[in-house]
């Protein structure tokens, strides 16, 4: 550090900070947030945390000093973080007759509520659902006030709470069974299908997380007393989550059947309660994804918060993430499926 020019030391400091501050952050996903609720928060950063030490690297690289091992390092051993935050190149295997496609997507009650000025947003899902043509499909804030309808889909299982938003699970195969997962206090819940596919039984769970009720445009009227609002509205949202994701993994622990988890966490990939729930199963974007695999319309941040886990029994073959179709303020998610071969 001794051959550093004053200015090349300073930023070597706020390397080592940073680099502190990153290892934190790999830390946290195995912190329960009601233990440390305000840290927890702290997770929503691990992306510009991996870029500014992408930046770190570059900087001492080009100059050809050794303190870029440092941020080095730290990419290193972060690389299944950065794995979920970024895919360079995606994943799009032949199709076989024994593919079948689920679609998860958060309709914001079909725009209920006039958040947006387009007045035919009901029609535009439904027509967006009809030409992606998903064997199965998965809608969080669903209400049948939102007068759309899913005529191609024979099966279907609809959960509301008392006049509440709810979900619904619509599939062109058979349905067993089905159910719901009501969480204490909370509009949030989770709802499950049992799936007949040829001689195969796939359970299906779409999830609504606890919200976290705040707004994609933000970021137009923030200021440090709404930051303080919005932070402690964040790590109250964490706890929650975490005693839903507690409830829900008892109730997946008693299912015998291979499972598709999806839906809406309203967490990052970087937090305890993605990785509660995920548990071994596949990230269907780490499989086959591109890019950030955005799904919630936030401008400034890439927020990644809608999912699909896979059972290890099935190959994710494909994944896409429709960012352009707008008329929510979520982006829905598509993911094509089979079992493995040897199953």
């Amino acid at each position: 550090m001794k051959k550093l020019s004053g200015f090349n030391k300073m930023m070597f400091v706020l390397n080592i900070v940073l680099t502190v501050l990153t290892f934190i952050a790999y830390i946290l996903p195995f912190l329960a947030p009601r233990l440390f609720p305000l840290l927890s928060v702290f997770t929503l950063m691990m992306p510009l945390m991996l870029l500014l030490n992408v930046m770190f690297f570059l900087y001492w690289l080009l100059q050809t000093k050794r303190q870029m091992l440092l941020s080095g390092l730290v990419l290193l051993l972060g690389i299944t973080f950065i794995s979920k935050c970024y895919k360079f190149s995606s994943t799009n295997l032949p199709e076989d007759n024994s593919d079948f496609t689920l679609m998860s997507y958060n309709v914001r009650m079909f725009n209920l509520y006039d958040w947006l000025p387009e007045r035919d947003i009901p029609q535009k899902i439904m027509q967006f659902v009809k030409d992606n043509n998903a064997d199965i499909v998965c809608l969080q804030e669903y209400t049948k006030r939102g007068n759309a309808s899913f005529p191609g889909y024979k099966h279907s299982f609809l959960f509301a709470k008392d006049g509440l938003s709810g979900q619904a699970i619509f599939s062109k195969y058979p349905i067993l069974e089905s159910g719901y997962i009501e969480f204490p206090h909370s509009g949030n819940n989770v709802i499950f299908a049992d799936i007949v596919k040829k001689k195969d039984t796939l359970r299906v769970y779409s999830m609504h997380m606890q919200s976290i009720k705040i707004s994609p445009d933000i970021h137009e009227r923030i200021d440090e007393e709404k930051s303080k609002v919005i932070f402690r509205r964040l790590s109250e949202a964490f706890k929650k989550q975490q005693q839903q994701a507690e409830l829900f993994e008892k109730h997946k622990s008693e299912c015998s059947h291979p499972m598709i988890i999806c839906g809406d966490l309203n967490n990052s990939a970087f937090s305890y309660v993605y990785r509660s729930i995920k548990g071994n199963m596949k990230d269907a974007f780490e499989e086959a994804g591109k890019g950030f695999g955005k799904s919630y319309n936030y401008k400034y941040y890439p927020a990644r918060i809608d999912y699909v886990f896979a059972d290890k029994s099935l190959e994710v073959k494909e994944y896409n993430t429709f960012s352009k179709f707008t008329y929510s303020d979520h982006f829905p998610i598509m993911t094509r499926l089979a079992f493995h071969k040897d199953e």
